[in-house]
Parts: structure tokens; C-alpha cells; sequence
């Protein structure tokens, strides 16, 4: 398929830049995946378009303070890095002062060479060193704390929030809430997995009354979230390894919901890769424990286990939105988005959302 079959014009307008005032009252486009019928309602109804025994799976990964502000060491210039995920390997270039090895996208890239010195907050204080440099403008850099505190600790003292790059305005404080999900348990992610937004504890309770199953699972969003695709055909893209864990009890509780008939209801297309990625690698069948995925779904992919989908709406040409139209069909889900378009509902990451059944 060509890339530019899943090109769109948004009106920059329609690019929410504010979250909901309160979760659950987005507005929620509802699309027939057989026939591509259209229905308007908002996620506070939710509860109303689903089914005694369905089964909803959400993403509890929690996003941490990858955004890292600093300068460099002497110089004092001004320093931008994104974590994008630690180095499971110690690298060559390793030192024998210690610290953690994190994969990062780094600015300004050209200046920042192997070697290169950095430091990022006050207190406390992270020091970074460049060690090598990798594909896509991205690095491994060394860092350490001079007080003998953790990383993980450090970088929430004094990171920002990751905000997506087409949400044009600096983080806020309440961005370290409103961009979590309320399952956000298992730190890990750059980016929120978006539909997960939408729940607040009202709607869960709502849920649970009428008899959905709500079953949680992990997988840690990358970078590889945003990053565009270059090439022309849509099966020449590639996407970056992501981690996922399920647990034997969340396994169990889907495989049984599908032997009985229930349908299971990703929420998001995170839920949705992890789901499909075991499913394919097990027969079919879902099974506990961890790993991680560089599955890319776009149409012609044989879902096993969803049966609906709950998601945002996409960028143009992204690998997002080619899953999306995977599992509700091509053609309807570029007319959804083009009634979306029409009828002014908000896009990306704090945006409506749409059902895709």
C-alpha cells in the first residue's frame, strides 16, 4: 500500500492542545467496522454501547519525566534531551565511574559529540556524559548523581513531562496528572497510551455495574510512537521494539472471555499490539510473561483476539493510524475521519476519541 493513502488535512485548530476539563466528556465517534455506519455520542455513554461480559483491556504503563533541561559542561549552552530508554547492554565506551546507560534524543545533536558533557537540574543534580552516537540523531549518554540518588528518582525531581511535539506550549505541573492514565502503575512510558485518558473513576464504577470486565496489561510506549514514516510503501516501515508484560490472571481472564463468546475490547493501540503480538506467537492463545514487540499492523493483518478498539485520533501517515485501519477497515476509517474532520471533533493526544466495533 502507498504511505499517502492514509494522508489527511487537519485543520491546526483541531489539534487539542488542553485536555478535557474533566475525563469521560470527550466526545466519542462510534464506527460499525462491518458496514462503516457513524454514530455521535460522547465516552460518558460509553457504558451504554457495551455488553454484559465484555471484556476492556487497558495499558497501565505510567509515563515518566523523560524531558531533561540543562546545559553543557563548560560552556553553559543550553541543552535538550529526551530519554527514550535505558541500555540494556553495557556499551564498549563503558566507565569505569559508573552510572546508567540511557538511549537519547538530544539537541542541539551536532554539538553534543562522544565526549561531550552535560548537566540537568539543581537539586538534584544529574550529570550526563555522550558516549556514542546512533541512528535518527539519537545517543547513549551516561548518568549519574552525585548524592548516591537513583536516576529514576533524580529524573522525577527534575524532568518534564513528555508532551507530544504537536502540543504547542510548555508542560505545566497538572500535565503530571492529566497525562497519566488512571490505571498508570508500571513507570516506563514517553508517551501516555492516549485512550486510557478518557476514564475517570466514574466511568470504571459505570463499567463494572454493567457487567464489563476491566483486565489490565503493560506495555511500555516508546519514541517509536512518534517517529514518522519515511519510506512510500507501507510494508517497508519498520517500528522500534516496545516492552510488554501480562500476567498469568490477565491472560487467563481474556482466553476464557473469548472461549465463552465475550468480546475483548482494547483500549488503544498499545493494548492492541500487545494483545495481537503473544497472540501470534502463542497460536492464537494469550499467555502470561514479558518481552517486547516490533509488531506494525496495517490492513490485511489477521486480528485473533480484538474485537473492538477504543482510540484517538491519528496523525496523518503514521503507523497508528495504518493498525486503526487494519482492524476497522480502510475505507471506513478514513470517512470516520473525515466526518471527525466535519464535524470539529478535537485530534491527538488530549483529543475525542472514537469506537471502533
Amino acid at each position: 500500500m502507498d504511505v499517502r493513502d492514509f494522508d489527511f488535512e487537519l485543520p491546526p485548530e483541531l489539534i487539542a492542545q488542553e485536555p478535557p476539563v474533566e475525563r469521560g466528556t470527550a466526545r466519542l465517534l462510534c464506527v460499525d467496522r462491518g458496514t462503516g455506519a457513524l454514530a455521535h455520542t460522547t465516552v460518558e455513554h460509553l457504558p451504554r454501547l457495551l455488553r454484559q461480559g465484555d471484556v476492556i483491556v487497558v495499558n497501565n504503563t505510567r509515563v515518566f519525566p523523560a524531558r531533561l533541561l540543562g546545559r553543557r559542561v563548560p560552556s553553559g549552552g543550553a541543552v535538550e534531551c529526551l530519554l527514550v530508554g535505558r541500555v540494556s547492554d553495557t556499551p564498549p565506551q563503558a566507565s569505569a565511574e559508573g552510572g546508567e546507560y540511557w538511549q537519547a534524543l538530544m539537541h542541539p545533536g551536532q554539538k553534543l559529540q562522544p565526549g561531550a558533557r552535560v548537566q540537568f537540574g539543581q537539586n538534584p543534580v544529574i550529570h550526563g556524559e555522550v558516549i556514542e552516537r546512533r541512528f535518527h540523531g539519537r545517543r547513549v549518554i551516561r548518568l549519574w548523581t552525585d548524592d548516591g540518588r537513583s536516576i529514576d528518582d533524580a529524573v522525577d525531581a527534575v524532568g518534564h513531562v513528555p508532551l507530544p511535539p504537536y502540543i504547542k506550549r510548555e508542560d505545566r505541573l497538572e500535565d503530571r496528572e492529566r497525562y497519566q492514565t488512571l490505571f498508570a502503575r508500571e513507570r516506563g512510558s514517553v508517551a501516555a497510551p492516549t485512550a486510557g485518558l478518557h476514564f475517570s473513576r466514574d466511568l470504571t464504577a459505570s463499567l463494572e455495574r454493567q457487567g464489563v470486565e476491566i483486565v489490565e496489561i503493560t506495555l511500555h510506549v516508546g519514541y517509536g510512537t512518534f517517529q514518522p514514516v519515511r519510506v512510500s510503501s507501507v510494508e517497508d516501515h519498520r517500528i522500534d521494539p516496545e516492552r510488554f508484560q501480562i500476567a498469568d490472571a490477565a491472560a487467563r481472564s481474556i482466553n476464557c472471555a473469548r472461549s465463552e463468546g465475550r468480546r475483548v475490547l482494547a483500549v488503544g493501540t498499545t493494548t492492541t499490539r500487545a494483545l495481537e503480538a503473544v497472540a501470534a506467537a502463542h497460536g492464537g492463545e494469550l499467555v502470561g510473561g514479558e518481552g517486547s514487540t516490533d509488531l506494525f499492523m496495517f490492513p490485511g493483518f489477521r486480528f485473533r483476539v480484538v474485537q473492538g478498539l477504543l482510540t484517538n485520533f491519528h496523525l496523518p501517515q503514521s503507523s497508528l493510524l495504518m493498525l486503526v485501519s487494519a482492524f476497522g477497515g480502510h475505507q471506513h476509517v478514513m470517512a470516520a475521519y473525515a466526518a471527525a474532520i466535519a464535524e470539529r471533533y478535537r485530534f491527538y493526544s488530549y483529543g475525542d476519541a472514537m469506537l471502533v466495533v
